[in-house]
């Protein structure tokens, strides 16, 4: 059975929840028949980087609140990180554009790297304070993926997989996903932000009974096409 994934770096909720999936997945009766297939989305496509500003200003000004407030969202935010042994570091968070990154993602997923490239950049972003839009710590990244670094510094020297990242978010506008960790199973379930590794197993478990009736011939097989039926309309 095949589980879209969509994630932006950005993002500190998908990282949780590609954690608390994964762990779900390791629960999951069928996991040895599930296909992971992980997407790019950008949570602010036209973001600018602002070195010296802090996310909790960012966030703040994003949202016409507080301060305050956004020091207790990200608060939250990291004592559920913590829960799953994620150290979140709000106070190195570094604010910049993702696509670059986006991109590194998209080459690791050719060679069959998609999740632990996403680990090793959410690390880079949540835990280390690194900036992710940054072409020589990005190369980085890429040599402790294994990847040569002067094969890495050329991809994002030119505009390679930039048409990779935009397709993904092509495919998440298509069935109306506007925001990330969005779930699609076998391309009929949807299941929008982070939830419990509990709901993310039971989810699974309604997904695989659907699918294992179409194996059968009991139900029409789902179409990439068809796939923002999910939400009953197109």
């Amino acid at each position: 059975m095949k589980v879209d994934i969509w994630l932006d770096i950005r993002c500190p909720n998908c990282y949780i929840g590609k954690r608390r999936f994964e762990s779900a997945l390791a629960q999951f009766e069928h996991k040895d028949d599930i296909k992971l297939h992980w997407h790019s989305f950008e949570l602010s496509v036209n973001l600018k980087n602002m070195p010296g500003k802090s996310v909790y200003e960012y966030l703040a000004e994003l949202k016409g609140k507080s301060l305050e407030w956004s020091h207790q969202i990200y608060k939250t935010v990291a004592a559920s990180a913590s829960e799953i042994g994620l150290e979140y570091n709000f106070d190195r968070t570094v604010i910049a554009n993702s696509f670059d990154a986006h991109r590194l993602f998209q080459h690791a997923r050719t060679k069959n790297l998609a999740s632990e490239a996403l680990e090793r950049l959410y690390y880079a972003y949540f835990t280390e304070g690194l900036d992710i839009s940054d072409h020589p710590t990005l190369v980085r990244i890429g040599a402790d993926l294994g990847f040569p670094e002067q094969e890495v510094a050329d991809i994002l020297s030119s505009g390679r997989y930039s048409g990779e990242v935009r397709s993904d978010e092509a495919r998440a506008e298509s069935v109306v996903i506007s925001g990330v960790p969005f779930f699609l199973m076998n391309n009929l379930q949807g299941m929008s932000g982070s939830q419990s590794t509990e709901i993310y197993l039971q989810t699974l478990r309604e997904a695989w009974a659907h699918f294992d009736k179409q194996r059968q011939g009991l139900l029409p097989e789902s179409d990439d096409d068809d796939a923002c039926t999910i939400y009953g309309f197109c």
